[in-house]
């Protein structure tokens, strides 16, 4: 059992607010739960937990007050609506939410004595608790300090900094590359649907043993991004630029839309347009950066 007893409290008893509750008792902690609608709290009441009767109750009763709502926008909408100093405590914000969303809580949570820590969650109920979830968090420095270990049960934890949206802008970036992935895979199963091959079939057979061969590339990649040189370990952007204008010539001729490969072709063509087509393809990322910057659309 853990040494580390710190009094607990989890508003929000879904999935993952119910797996961590559980997580924490399992860990000894006196452990306070509550959800907005009754019948959730059964079980964790059967293993230990308290069951509060209202949100303000739970609070009270944890110095650790982990809100595992939808958004992050609910759980500032659920905090805001009780109006009790917060003495010291620590809000653990688990829900997803955008870095604005987590530092105007973070300030809302200070005025109130309390200390904010936001946090992303990279893993699901099954795997909380273990190192294959990673939980990257940030926010005040006096919380992580007083309860880095408590956190450190629900997975493989990252403390990121003392601003409170560089765990959002994490999640975010992430998820980003995640759905990059999967417009590349709508992309590629609709092409090869055309010509009535399936999905499936095409996934296990080709694509997946491709794509599972290119993350050795990423570490390269990012070391040329980072190097701000662009050299070229792999694929210069003309070379990706023709490429790619290929792949959506030969989509609109199987009579497959190229909505979701035109803006990277646009950047592509403007790199390459600026002088920069001997580079490697990763240049593409200053480019986003450039025109960012030029307030582009």
């Amino acid at each position: 059992m853990n040494d580390n007893r710190t009094p607990v409290t989890v508003l929000g008893l879904g999935r993952i607010g119910a797996a961590i509750a559980e997580i924490f008792l399992r860990g000894g902690h006196p452990t306070t739960v509550w959800n907005r609608s009754a019948g959730k709290d059964a079980r964790l009441g059967e293993l230990g937990a308290t069951r509060a009767a209202s949100a303000a109750e739970a609070i009270a009763a944890g110095r650790l007050v982990v809100v595992a709502l939808a958004d992050t926008a609910a759980a500032a909408g659920l905090l805001g609506a009780i109006p009790d100093n917060l003495d010291g405590r620590t809000v653990l914000n688990v829900a997803t939410g955008r870095p604005d969303e987590a530092r105007d809580l973070a300030g809302a949570i200070d005025a109130r004595g309390g200390h904010f820590v936001d946090a992303g969650i990279l893993g699901v109920p099954q795997t909380l608790g273990t190192p294959d979830t990673l939980l990257m968090y940030s926010g005040s420095p006096a919380a992580h300090t007083e309860h880095r270990a408590t956190i450190a049960q629900l997975g493989h934890a990252k403390y990121l900094g003392a601003d409170a949206g560089l765990a959002g802008l994490h999640d975010m970036a992430v998820l980003a590359g995640m759905y990059g992935m999967f417009s590349g895979f709508f992309q590629a199963v609709a092409m090869v649907g055309s010509a009535d091959f399936t999905a499936g079939e095409f996934t296990d057979g080709f694509l997946v043993p491709w794509l599972r061969s290119l993350l050795d590339m990423l570490p390269v990649l990012a070391a040329e991004i980072d190097s701000q040189q662009y050299p070229v370990n792999f694929s210069d952007l003309s070379v990706n630029q023709a490429g790619l204008a290929n792949i959506r010539v030969t989509s609109r001729d199987q009579g497959v839309a190229t909505d979701l490969l035109d803006p990277l072709q646009r950047l592509f063509d403007t790199e390459v347009e600026r002088g920069n087509g001997a580079a490697s393809f990763t240049r593409a990322v200053a480019g986003l950066l450039d025109r960012a910057g030029a307030g582009a659309k």
